[in-house]
């Protein structure tokens, strides 16, 4: 196995230094670092780990990690499913249950008996904007 000298980077960190590099070079004093740069920095802290990424890229560690952080929370937080109902069919029982819920943990549970179905669209759309 080929050991890697210490210094030694790969291409895409790199790359990725030049970018910075360049962004140093033409930026206004007090900039901010852009938003994609940050997004690349997070991106490669995935393959070559944080301290080699922000040391490669002249970035505070621990500002890189609170990007790093924000990008996992984002990821695992789940996105509300939108579900379409189908209009129900004559040959369907006359009766059923409607659940709806929110991410706040209210609840509202329909039970629905006989032919009539109502607007279950307007219902949701009661429940979640709290009407």
């Amino acid at each position: 196995m080929v050991g890697r000298k210490r210094g030694d980077i790969s291409k895409a960190l790199a790359r990725g230094r030049d970018r910075f590099e360049a962004w140093r070079r033409t930026r206004k004093v007090g900039a901010r670092i852009p938003v994609k740069l940050w997004s690349l920095a997070v991106k490669l802290v995935e393959t070559h780990g944080l301290s080699r990424t922000s040391s490669a890229l002249k970035l505070d560690y621990h500002s890189l990690k609170k990007r790093v952080a924000a990008k996992d929370v984002e990821s695992d937080s789940v996105a509300p499913a939108f579900i379409e109902l189908p209009p129900p069919s004559p040959t369907a029982s006359t009766e059923c249950v409607v659940e709806f819920a929110d991410g706040s943990g209210a609840s509202l549970r329909v039970h629905l008996r006989g032919c009539e179905v109502p607007d279950l669209v307007a219902l949701g759309r009661s429940f979640w904007s709290g009407e």
